[in-house]
């Protein structure tokens, strides 16, 4: 438990200054501030539009491979179907020419 304040009466408190001086005046503080806050804002900005433009690329290529894949997949399956269709046709002639023989 912090210790209760003591009755202050006001004698041996230091007095405080609500006026405060600056250095240099608001006016210069302002005037130096505000091109640097505009110049720091338009930076910021530039640096999200390039890391957008970073992940759209990487989307659009993460996107790209995916369907490259789903495109392979489907073409082999398709050329194997035919190749084995080719083969067993190939086989069902053969044996079809052997009975014509006998």
């Amino acid at each position: 438990v912090p210790p209760e304040a003591e009755a202050d009466d006001g004698e041996d408190a230091p007095q405080q200054n609500t006026d405060f001086i600056f250095e240099p005046d608001p006016a210069r503080i302002l005037e130096d501030l505000l091109p640097f806050s505009v110049k720091h804002t338009m930076y910021r900005l530039l640096l999200e539009a390039a890391a957008g433009e970073q992940i759209a690329r990487r989307v659009a290529m993460k996107l790209a491979t995916d369907n490259a894949g789903e495109l392979t997949r489907f073409y082999t399956g398709k050329y194997n179907r035919e190749r084995q269709a080719s083969i067993t046709q190939q086989i069902m002639e053969i044996v079809g020419g052997a009975e014509a023989l006998d």
